[in-house]
């Protein structure tokens, strides 16, 4: 029989952006309009909220807005409360892992926003301990619930490609240096000493889309770069820019069958748009190619790829942006972070692992960690399995 009883959600740190926006607003207030998570039975799991924070304002003003009953500023013991099923994190990370780590050890289903440590060993240590309590826990990994990579993996997986040979990833745009128009991006990104850095954000995304499209990566070369030494803060004074704002990434990637494929990752803040979407995806085969934006993919076979001549001396007639054919959905794909909400609840209404869990989170930091040791050294590093 169905349980009638609604999930209880605790959402540590709600009043942030991601927090607010992506997961609550646009995630999970849809899913409790539709009347709850959809199950496997056919069924409905009704789902209610406490909304947890530090700023008692900001929580009685977005709860009066969106008519949920309960906020509070106290994180202890809404993890304590036995009425409470899943703790969803989306707060500072530096104090991510006590957040975690006590919401497990009180038996809660966890689900949270990446990084979920500032150190490997302190991810690793996360994983462990989810291991030990068998509890079900999630990571937003919402890349790969995008269309445009929805449709590309399933290309993937029908054996489109052939033979895999590279994969590419083109991400960035300029981010204003504020000191005439105001920056698009938190000052802090730029700082070091606040946990600022292109690879320490980036990577852990990048990690878990090459192992989603391809399979891990077995070793690696970066270099990060600080292109813009200065930047002007949100008061409109200038600072020093410590924190890489480019990293110029090389991957060896293993794909199911033990096969090895080159990735190239080019991601920057320093950069100016001259393609499709702000983060391209190009997949290369023996018998085709992939192309694919954040919604839409395009794909060209062997058959029907023109036969390019390189002659400088004369203008190219060959429209080759004209001879991709679009690759359609074929299914209704709904926002990626709903997307992977919906799966988790699924998961932890059933009592199931979460694919996406804290060891793949640990993995994520592992490959930033060395990206960073490899862009200080100039050497191409080996990336060692975790074995928990």
């Amino acid at each position: 029989m169905t349980d009638p009883r609604a999930l209880r959600i605790a959402l540590n740190g709600v009043t942030g952006r991601m927090g607010y926006t992506q997961h609550f607003t646009r995630s999970l207030l849809p899913i409790r309009a539709e009347g709850g998570v959809p199950l496997e039975d056919g069924s409905r799991r009704p789902v209610e909220f406490v909304l947890v924070g530090r700023n008692e304002a900001k929580l009685r003003q977005l709860a009066a807005r969106h008519d949920v009953a309960e906020y509070t500023t106290d994180l202890d013991g809404v993890i304590a409360d036995p009425r409470t099923d899943v703790v969803f994190d989306a707060a500072l990370t530096g104090l991510r892992p006590a957040a975690l780590t006590k919401a497990m050890r009180a038996g809660k289903a966890i689900y949270t926003e990446k990084p979920t440590a500032e150190t490997v060993a302190a991810a690793i240590e996360l994983a462990q301990i989810q291991r030990e309590t068998g509890v079900t826990a999630g990571v937003v990994h919402d890349k790969l619930y995008l269309p445009g990579l929805v449709k590309l993996r399933r290309l993937v997986d029908e054996g489109f490609f052939g033979r895999l040979l590279s994969f590419r990833i083109d991400f960035g745009y300029w981010v204003f240096e504020g000191e005439v128009q105001p920056s698009q991006r938190p000052s802090w990104n730029y700082r070091r000493e606040a946990g600022g850095s292109m690879v320490t954000d980036m990577y852990s995304h990048w990690n878990y889309v090459m192992e989603g499209i391809v399979g891990p990566v077995r070793d690696l070369y970066t270099q990060a770069v600080t292109h813009i030494p200065q930047r002007w803060d949100e008061r409109g004074q200038p600072y020093q820019a410590t924190a890489d704002d480019a990293a110029y990434g090389i991957f060896t990637l293993q794909t199911p069958s033990g096969q090895a494929v080159t990735a190239q990752i080019n991601s920057s803040w320093c950069v100016r748009v001259h393609r499709a979407d702000l983060v391209t995806f190009q997949l290369d085969g023996t018998l085709g190619s992939a192309y694919a934006t954040l919604h839409d993919c395009v794909a060209q076979p062997r058959a029907i790829t023109p036969k390019a001549i390189w002659n400088p001396d004369q203008p190219n007639t060959i429209p080759f942006l004209e001879q991709w054919a679009d690759v359609p959905a074929n299914a209704d794909l709904d926002n990626g972070f709903k997307t992977q909400w919906i799966e988790f609840l699924g998961d932890v209404v059933a009592g199931r692992p979460h694919r996406f869990d804290l060891l793949s989170a640990a993995r994520g930091a592992q490959l930033a960690d060395l990206a960073l040791k490899s862009s200080a050294t100039g050497r191409r590093l080996d990336v060692p399995e975790i074995v928990l």
